[in-house]
């Protein structure tokens, strides 16, 4: 027998399942009631693959690797194929799903569900969702159109429907069938079939018959049907050509017709007579696999003979057998049944060697088939040249069996097929830190200032709005009467958006919090035919993308400013403080990429574009899914594999990857809901997602946090951690450079905690490359040092016994310091007072904070010239310390060091002294004064001012731009702490703390007006440096450095302890050298008491009394020179 009944496998428990065939057609795929799904490799397999997806499955589906089921915790959930791993939910409905089917490229999935509605999700992105509304019990079945322009569903109230997908609109129905309330209930399963590649006819099981209807026409035009068949038919299904279609009843009888010629061509019965449930083609059209209500498995085998065989046998049966004698021709059995008449292959002639070029696919192998056509030539009969080149040339009425195609009819040329890459569908607009808009229950947005949330169900349709920290504004409860779906939040206010609709137009509403007066809530109507699909808030400002390819900038209180046009339909736009990032497609992507082009605008005082829509990188056959900024400004986004990226501003505004966050999801199906990123500390904020790529609303998600990790190579190794981590430093540190040159105040103290971890990294990295043998290397990394850091690694080279590379390394060094002289003249011509106001990185400033910033900024000028007095004492150091501070070599990671923050390497010092190129001279402030304005501060002053505290040194390669070069200065004893650290998120000083500041620098300020001489050191340095030293205070300076090279995290307590134990173990001739070179000083002090006693008196003394009292205090004292020394530095206090 040509098609072969093979016997059936047990493959699930008894109930409901399901069948297909993956697209090579090497697996048969089950689904079964137990809740499994099972895949064989053949039905001969005694041990398929099983995979649990949940209690009951009801329905499967299997194309491009991806397999998606229809389970009874009301899912459809993706796994992958054949691993079979969770790959997440494709999408809900509320009560269990019947039925789901892939359109014919597999970029969507179909499903029907016992809750009335029908569901057509996107494969690439599941928030894409469209929803058909109109049935009024449950689905039965769902099918796409090959073409992808319609649906066709069946449901339980007795009507089947056409969609049109992309307008959600019921195109036609037809009421065919019995009604019921419930799936397990219906007559039958009313499985519908559309037929694939010409998208001509949908077959619909109605009864014992399968009526064809054509499309666009929607009017029927055949019925299949066989008069053996006495029970309803459950399913069909349509062979991969579309000329064949094979129906499964309830009563357990397979057929098969040729759609063409509306004729059986094949039948088979259940070896047991149960109901087929589930009937698949395999993909060659040569096998069907078919299961039962009983869980087992069957396949008919060979059809790709039998079909034709039987076609043109049953064709030749049904012809009027005018002479008797025909029957002689045949086999004695023609009154059997069909598919028990057809003679074996054994029985057939030999070949005609001239028919071997028609015997293709279609082509019986048989020999009687062939006989009847070779005798029969009557009108109804059909030979095999005319079955296989007239195929479709039959018209679809049921008379189509007596149409006749000559055997000389030669095809149609086919026309080009494009088998190249195929467009990607265009990734939606969507909102940053918002679940899908199809949700009752969503996040409309989840960032750093706060929630809001989005409930539309029967009983409500609001907004909440919740805020992190109360004290910005307390939480609200809106009605959501206009239907807004998208959302954003900043300190200032809350900004809202709706579609617009037949009769009204789309709005734009914004609800002022921050206001200072009563009106805080503005509205905008857009003009008609003009949506908003995403918006965003800045520092004082508000944006909104729409349709029309516009983008349209608003003031924070109402006023329109600038609108320009988009290159492309927009993405989604992101805004942080005076920064706008627009992303928007800039062409159309092929195999699955998206083609993204961004655009990063800067407002403020300088308006201009530093991203000039360049394509936006993404990862492979990924989307965008994410977009923002740090808490620091810098643009970030994420896609939807996982990848984290950074904007890297020292590379040319390049795209860094910084994490993945799919390194720390423990299934396939788990995703990282990203929240907000901070670069100092270095987190990734964001919620774990199991099994699904959006939090639920409640209960609250618990935010999770991530760290950063650079994909470098073998991060395994010592060498790539050191190297992964002094990388990231400096990337995710760049941000100071940025804000400085922005003209906001930075934190100081974090930069330069950075800035001392790099040069800590790079020095064990040189230290591990020596210990390698790679000197090269070393000296690679000795260029990345700052010049004090070189100094070390000199030292630790020449402890090696390196001395090529400790050579190299110093003259690496010098070119260093040559480098830094001859570009420091350059910064004293190009220096000059910023013109830009500084700027708050919060979103408001009362008029009283206003007050105190203008207070602050003429105490810091006060508190300025202070400081450019003591860098002028520190500037005359003598040459022999200077000799001495090089020889010995300074240890940048010491507590003691005063090293500048933001130089990579210190200033060769001449015989001429010291010169501080970013001293504002005393005049030029009093002048700036005098004239009402305050002098603005800039990132220069700000280094000078903090340089009382004690540093680190900055990476050669963190630094960025002229702006970062300081003078070195000689690390003296630490002074107390005196300036409050500004950070970005503290920028204004209460009024008391600037009231007490400013007492605190009165004298200084004084001190420096009453005299046009050099500043002279204070109180404090005078008494120290100029009172009768001892041998032990002598002996103390000059080994100062070494203590502190070989103890860095000593306090200056613990150096004079440790100090006095060095000295103790000098022998008895050393100590006395020392005392007698202490004793050998003091006739210089007593020349220098004499000079300034000389200065003093002929300056003069305007208070009288005053000078009465030192000399009665003189006259007490006994007659000493450090007690004199000590007298004059106090007297004018």
């Amino acid at each position: 027998m040509p098609c072969e009944r093979k016997p059936m496998r047990y493959g699930h428990s008894e109930g409901h399942t399901d069948v297909c065939f993956d697209d090579a057609g090497k697996y048969i795929v089950t689904c079964g009631s137990d809740g499994d799904v099972r895949i064989w490799e053949s039905l001969d397999d005694d041990d398929p693959k099983s995979i649990n997806v949940g209690e009951k499955v009801y329905s499967l589906a299997l194309k491009n690797g991806k397999l998606v089921t229809a389970a009874s915790n009301n899912t459809v959930q993706i796994h992958t194929f054949p691993e079979g791993d969770p790959d997440g939910i494709l999408t809900r409905f509320t009560t269990n799903a019947t039925h789901i089917t892939y359109n014919r490229s597999g970029s969507r999935v179909a499903a029907g569900s016992s809750d009335f509605m029908v569901k057509v999700v996107e494969m690439y992105d599941s928030s894409q969702q469209k929803t058909l509304r109109g049935h009024t019990a449950p689905i039965l079945s769902v099918t796409f159109d090959p073409k992808d322009e319609f649906l066709a569903s069946a449901s339980c109230d007795g009507s089947v429907a056409v969609w049109k997908i992309e307008e959600q609109t019921q195109v036609t129905s037809w009421p065919l069938l019995q009604k019921s309330n419930d799936v397990i209930n219906a007559k039958s399963l009313c499985r519908l079939a559309w037929q694939p590649k010409a998208a001509k006819l949908l077959a619909v099981p109605v009864e014992t018959t399968v009526q064809l209807y054509q499309r666009d026409s929607w009017a029927q035009v055949g019925t299949l049907s066989d008069d053996l068949g006495t029970q309803a038919i459950n399913v069909v299904a349509w062979s991969p050509c579309g000329k064949f279609l094979a129906a499964g009843s309830i009563g357990g009888l397979l057929t098969v017709w040729d759609v063409e010629s509306k004729l059986c061509v094949e039948r088979q019965k259940h070896e047991k007579g149960y109901t087929v449930c589930g009937l698949a083609w395999h993909p060659s059209g040569g096998q069907i696999a078919y299961t039962d209500t009983e869980g087992c498995l069957g396949v008919l085998d060979g059809l790709s003979s039998s079909s034709s065989s039987s076609s043109t046998t049953a064709s030749s049966t049904t012809t009027k057998q005018t002479p008797a004698s025909y029957d002689d021709l045949f086999d004695d059995d023609d009154d059997r049944p069909m598919d028990e008449g057809i003679s074996e292959g054994a029985r057939s002639p030999a070949k005609n060697p001239g028919d071997e070029d028609d015997d293709d696919d279609l082509i019986p192998a048989t020999g009687r088939a062939r006989n009847r056509s070779a005798f029969l030539d009557d009108e109804n009969s059909l030979d095999t040249g005319s079955l296989k080149q007239g195929l479709d040339k039959f018209v679809d009425d049921d008379d189509a069996g007596s149409a006749i195609v000559p055997p000389a009819a030669v095809a149609a040329p086919l026309r080009p097929v494009y088998d190249g890459p195929m467009p990607t569908p265009p990734q939606k607009a969507f909102q940053p830190g918002s679940t899908p808009a199809h949700l009752m229950h969503r996040f409309m947005m989840w960032n750093s200032v706060g929630i809001v949330r989005g409930y539309n169900d029967d009983q409500d349709n609001a907004i909440d709005v919740e805020f992190h920290d109360t004290a910005v504004h307390h939480a609200m409860h809106l009605t959501n009467s206009l239907g807004h779906t998208v959302a954003d939040l900043s300190q200032e206010a809350v900004l809202l958006a709706c579609p617009g609709t037949d009769e009204l137009a789309s709005k734009l509403q914004c609800l002022h919090f921050s206001s200072w007066d009563t009106n805080k809530e503005w509205m905008v109507d857009l003009p008609k035919g003009e949506d908003v699909q995403a918006l965003c808030l800045g520092q004082g400002w508000a944006a909104a993308a729409t349709s029309a390819l516009i983008l349209r900038l608003f003031s924070i209180g109402g006023v329109q400013r600038e609108l320009f046009s988009l290159p492309g339909p927009v993405v989604c736009i992101a805004g942080h403080g005076e920064q706008l990032l627009v992303v928007y497609h800039r062409g159309t992507g092929f195999d699955g990429e998206q083609a993204l082009g961004v655009q990063l605008l800067q407002f403020g005082q300088k308006r201009r574009q530093v991203i000039h829509g360049e394509p936006l990188p993404l990862s492979r056959k990924s989307h965008l899914s994410w977009l923002g900024f740090t808490a620091e400004g810098t643009p970030c986004f994420i896609d939807s594999e996982g990848v984290v990226r950074l904007l890297n501003r020292s590379l040319g505004n390049m795209w860094t990857p910084v994490c993945n966050t799919r390194d720390n999801c423990k299934g396939k199906s788990d995703h990282y809901w990203m929240v907000g990123v901070h670069e100092n500390p270095q987190q990734l904020r964001c919620i774990p997602c199991k099994g699904s790529r959006y939090p639920p609303t409640l209960p609250r998600p618990a935010v999770a946090v991530l760290p950063f990790k650079l994909p470098l190579c073998q991060t395994t190794t010592e060498k790539g951690q050191m190297e992964e981590q002094y990388w990231r430093s400096v990337l995710l540190h760049n941000h100071y450079g940025f804000l400085s040159s922005s003209g906001y105040e930075i934190d100081e103290e974090g930069q330069s905690q950075a800035q001392k971890e790099q040069q800590e990294l790079l020095m064990k990295m040189f230290a591990l490359s020596c210990k390698l043998e790679r000197e090269f290397r070393s000296v690679e990394l000795a260029e990345l040092m700052t010049q004090n850091v070189v100094t070390l690694a000199i030292r630790y080279a020449s402890r090696s016994h390196r001395m090529a590379l400790a050579q190299r390394l110093s003259d690496l060094a010098l070119e260093k310091a040559n480098q830094l002289q001859g570009e420091e003249p350059q910064e004293e011509e190009e220096e000059e007072p910023l013109q830009y106001t500084r700027r708050n990185t919060g979103y408001s400033q009362s008029s009283s904070e206003m007050g105190a910033d203008r207070q602050h900024s003429s105490h810091r000028q006060a508190q300025e010239e202070e400081v450019d007095e003591e860098q002028g004492q520190e500037e005359h150091m003598d040459e022999g310390d200077v000799a001495e501070s090089k020889r010995q070599g300074l240890n940048p990671f010491a507590k003691g060091t005063a090293a500048s923050p933001e130089k990579p390497s210190p200033k060769p010092v001449s015989k001429e002294g010291r010169v501080n190129p970013f001293k504002v001279s005393s005049g030029l402030g009093r002048s700036g004064s005098a004239g009402g304005q305050n002098r603005v501060t800039n990132v220069l002053d700000s280094m000078m001012s903090s340089s009382k505290k004690p540093t680190a040194l900055l990476s050669s390669s963190g630094s960025t731009g002229k702006l970062n070069k300081t003078p070195f200065l000689k690390p003296l004893a630490p002074r107390p702490k005196t300036k409050t650290q500004s950070t970005l998120l503290h920028m204004n000083a209460p009024k008391a703390a600037n009231k007490k500041a400013a007492e605190e620098r009165e004298p200084a300020v004084c001190k420096l007006k009453q005299t046009e001489a050099p500043p002279p050191a204070s109180p404090a340095e005078n008494v120290e440096n100029k009172k009768h030293k001892s041998g032990f205070q002598l002996w103390l300076e000059d080994n100062r450095r070494i203590i502190l090279a070989d103890n860095p995290d000593l306090e200056e307590t613990d150096v004079i302890k440790e100090a006095i134990g060095r000295f103790r173990t000098l022998s008895a001739d050393d100590r006395l050298t020392w005392t007698e070179r202490a004793k050998g000083q003091s006739g210089d002090v007593a020349d220098m008491k004499k000079r300034k006693r000389g200065e003093e008196e002929s300056r003069g003394d305007k208070n009288g009394q005053s000078e009465a009292d030192e000399t009665s205090a003189k006259k007490k004292k006994p007659v000493d020179t450090s007690a004199k020394l000590s007298a004059f530095a106090f007297n004018k206090n």
